[in-house]
């Protein structure tokens, strides 16, 4: 899709997206079992699992490598034009290559390669695509996105990903409770805070650090302003330079033994006159001095599920602040072909 077919109503594409992830993504769930069964018992074999993709494909493959490696899986999360320029050495493991649309250009240059002991699955939106039409594919309910910003295909290809954690032995009761009933939360005193930075970091470790990619991408795509996005222990290595009150920090913070991390940190930013905006599924005290968008204590896929929807409505209302005409690329496409 390029910019001439968003032009009339980018915003309002987004927007009409966003109203129906949750649906749509319980509805994947449900249908994808059969599929779920088949990679799972695959990565069973091997041992190894591959996630591919690009841009926000990409970043939601980031939320789930964790949780394939804590149940066991030699996993990787790694993008498909270093697999295409660097290939690995050909030996058995079981890969998810990862499109919305099913036809992004790199991924269609990875079919073309012989699978050798591969062996290849697909996770997409676009039913009739390319890349549903060549693997065997977790298929999301609804068809492919249409608004710019990743936003709807995040959601559903977490829930694709739940599916497969579940084929593997892994309860997702929390993850699915999250997305039938969605948390009511309040982003309006963060963009307060917000509102008038010019440059964003976006940290989190563990499954919330692939949420902090995307939402840095989603930024840039949509206020067209610099964010960068640092895994927990990176940004502790020296980009803390960087801070000041003109920076604007959100903070993801995880349950369990990494939340005393994310406290450390919230705690040099509030040192350095840069108050972080926390969204917290950990379940402890809030930081004093920060803003803080708690949720119940959640793991997993559960968390980015829970966390999402609310850390998009941020993003966009902060683009809306700063551009005319959110969700309308200058100079990118929807579904981007080869280099």
């Amino acid at each position: 899709m390029n910019a001439a077919t968003t032009s009339a109503s980018g915003l309002a594409l987004i927007e009409a997206e966003m109203r129906r992830q949750h649906a749509d993504a319980l509805a994947s769930f449900a249908g994808a079992e059969l599929s779920a069964a088949r990679i799972a018992k695959s990565a069973r074999l091997t041992g190894r699992l591959l996630l591919i993709g690009m841009g926000a494909s990409h970043f939601v493959n980031r939320v789930a490598e964790p949780v394939y490696r804590a149940l066991g899986l030699d996993a990787t999360a790694i993008v498909a034009s270093e697999i295409l320029a660097q290939p690995l050495p050909d030996r058995p493991r079981s890969v998810i290559l990862t499109s919305q649309s099913g036809a992004s250009g790199e991924i269609l240059q990875l079919l073309e390669r012989p699978a050798g002991q591969e062996a290849r699955f697909g996770l997409t939106l676009g039913g009739d695509s390319p890349l549903a039409q060549g693997l065997p594919s977790l298929i999301g309910v609804g068809g492919v996105e249409r608004g710019f910003a990743a936003t709807r295909s995040l959601l559903i290809s977490l829930a694709l990903h739940a599916a497969v954690a579940s084929a593997l032995g892994q309860s997702q009761a929390e993850a699915l409770a999250m997305l039938r009933t969605p948390p009511a939360l309040s982003v309006d005193e963060a963009l307060g805070r917000l509102v008038g930075c010019k440059t964003f970091i976006f940290t989190g470790r563990g499954e919330l650090a692939g949420l902090a990619e995307s939402g840095a991408l989603c930024l840039m795509e949509l206020a067209r302003i610099p964010a960068l996005a640092l895994e927990g222990g990176q940004f502790r290595h020296g980009p803390l330079e960087v801070l000041s009150p003109d920076v604007g920090v959100i903070l993801l913070r995880p349950a369990g033994a990494m939340a005393a991390s994310a406290l450390a940190l919230a705690r040099v930013c509030l040192e350095a006159g840069t108050p972080p905006i926390i969204f917290d599924v950990s379940g402890e005290a809030v930081v004093p001095g920060a803003l803080t968008i708690a949720l119940p204590r959640l793991h997993g896929l559960a968390s980015a599920i829970a966390l999402l929807p609310a850390l998009q409505q941020l993003l966009i209302r902060i683009a809306i602040a700063q551009v005319e005409r959110v969700g309308e690329p200058l100079r990118s496409t929807k579904v981007t072909g080869a280099e």
